[in-house]
């Protein structure tokens, strides 16, 4: 539970209205331990989350509280501990979640806490596992691929008869020829 002063700073109270736009404009988040990260790390991690029309921010974790509470999410408290950053993701958080786990490998200081998909919250466990599945991309690429090999099954199978028959005219033509 958040702790709300009897008196109510208007800077504060700023803050988190601006927080709060910016984690409403998206469904996905994914909440990270930035400590022992270099300058260059996160500014390298950032450039690769814009890339996905991610935004990675630092943020407070009583401000944040306020701002899921009053958005309300499912509870995402235990996550804002300790310094905490957000990936605040419009869409595919897959794509982000691949990205923070492939980031790791570089620079192991950084840890994934959990995650907040849609109205579902993950462990840290848990979005390792859904950042090893195929994107909404793949996914629907695949889909198509599976849907398309039918039609394209007929479409070659319908063009093979009328090709089976002139190649056995074509032989036909052939042998008479030979034969006269």
């Amino acid at each position: 539970m958040a702790i709300i002063a009897k008196k109510i700073q208007e800077i504060k109270t700023k803050a988190i209205g601006e927080l709060k736009e910016s984690l409403s404009a998206a469904n996905d988040f994914i909440f990270t331990d930035y400590r022992g990260l270099t300058v260059e790390q996160i500014s390298s991690l950032r450039k690769q989350l814009r890339a996905k029309d991610a935004k990675y921010k630092v943020v407070k974790n009583n401000f944040a509280r306020i701002a899921f509470e009053q958005l309300s999410t499912p509870d995402v408290s235990s996550y804002l501990v300790g310094p905490t950053a957000v990936a605040i993701t419009p869409r595919d958080a897959n794509e982000v979640a691949k990205i923070f786990y492939d980031f790791l490998k570089e620079a192991p200081a950084l840890k994934v806490k959990g995650a907040l998909i849609g109205d579902s919250v993950y462990d840290a466990a848990q979005i390792e596992a859904f950042s090893k599945l195929p994107g909404r991309l793949e996914l629907i690429s695949m889909l198509m691929s599976v849907m398309n090999g039918p039609a394209r099954n007929l479409a070659a199978a319908l063009n093979d008869v009328p090709s089976r028959v002139v190649r056995t005219i074509k032989a036909i033509a052939d042998k008479k020829e030979e034969s006269a």
